[in-house]
């Protein structure tokens, strides 16, 4: 667990995340982007999903199994977590 608020997490570490994990769901308000990792965007298109408007990691970001969930968006939350 990392506090976004004390270590800022940049382009490249985001990117490292990502390429770590399985899936990528991307949320931004209602909009929802999925990337399926064994075939991967390229590096720009997967970091304006990942990073907010300061350049660093958007908030929350969670990690559950091999999926990454970044930003916040009901509809992402539903589909990652089954609520």
């Amino acid at each position: 667990m990392v506090n976004a608020s004390k270590e800022k997490i940049g382009r490249e570490a985001a990117l490292q995340l990502a390429r770590a994990a399985t899936s990528v769901v991307a949320a931004r308000g209602k909009s929802v982007l999925t990337f399926d990792m064994s075939h991967p965007p390229d590096d720009d298109t997967l970091a304006s999903a990942l990073l907010g408007p300061t350049g660093n990691l958007k908030a929350p970001t969670l990690r559950v199994g091999s999926t990454l969930l970044v930003g916040f968006g009901e509809a992402a939350y539903q589909q990652v977590l089954g609520k």
